[in-house]
């Protein structure tokens, strides 16, 4: 039975200061836009979820480096369809995972304080994944994968798998690890080992890098987005 052509785009919920008191951590822009975009190109649906059913956006991913040209059209164009979708996103008990085929974690290191323990985005992973789906994930998305089982094994769905994400080195390199330990979350590598799941990352902590697993897609940082995306479409169509 073909996949259901819908994809689920996970956001966080959670907000904090990071790099600085009025510099919040949040969604960061484009690894929910750029998912967004490359699926609905080819005619998949995309609807966005998060915990709470609100999000605030990341102070740096609406810096110049990160968003410019028409990914910032497109985020100040507030009637259109990216924003109206994810300025009214659903909460996991508005969704049926039945109808999507895709599930898709975006970030921002706010990712790290929610995602381990939102246990409706958990549930909606699971049953993606027990339905033949396709879990994927970018940058600290992949922090999502510490609550999602497979309903057969009721094991980790990476366990025994190969992932990435964002690197820890990448965290000393911003300035802001020390920032990060006081929110007493792992990090991306720390969460692989915990699930039994192997970390692998680019040799620059900047460079677009993905790593597919059968049907486990993840990359490794903002800049990934878009590849890793396009490679979740590619084992979507041979599914």
């Amino acid at each position: 039975m073909p996949l259901p052509p819908r994809a689920i785009v996970t956001v966080t919920s959670a907000h904090a200061p990071l790099h600085g008191p009025d510099k919040i951590t949040g969604l960061f822009i484009v690894e929910a836009m750029h998912p967004y975009n490359i699926f609905t190109e080819v005619g998949i649906e995309v609807d966005f979820v998060s915990e709470k059913g609100t999000y605030v956006p990341d102070w740096l991913s609406q810096q110049p480096d990160f968003l410019n040209g028409e990914d910032l059209k497109q985020w100040e164009d507030t009637n259109g369809e990216f924003r109206k979708k994810l300025d009214n996103m659903y909460k996991p008990s508005e969704i049926d995972p039945s109808r999507y085929g895709i599930f898709f974690a975006s970030a921002g290191h706010a990712a790290l304080m929610d995602y381990p323990t939102a246990t409706g985005l958990h549930k909606i992973g699971s049953q993606i994944w027990a339905n033949g789906g396709i879990l994927s994930s970018v940058c600290h998305g992949a922090a999502i994968f510490a609550g999602i089982n497979d309903p057969a094994t009721d094991k980790p769905v990476v366990e025994g798998k190969t992932i990435t994400g964002f690197t820890t080195q990448a965290e000393y390199d911003m300035g802001i690890m020390e920032a990060l330990r006081t929110w007493n979350a792992p990090m991306i590598d720390e969460h692989a080992a915990k699930l039994g799941a192997k970390y692998t990352r680019p040799k620059g902590v900047w460079d677009s890098f993905h790593v597919t697993d059968g049907r486990l897609i993840t990359g490794t940082n903002p800049a990934s987005s878009k590849e890793t995306a396009t490679a979740v479409l590619g084992v979507y169509r041979a599914l």
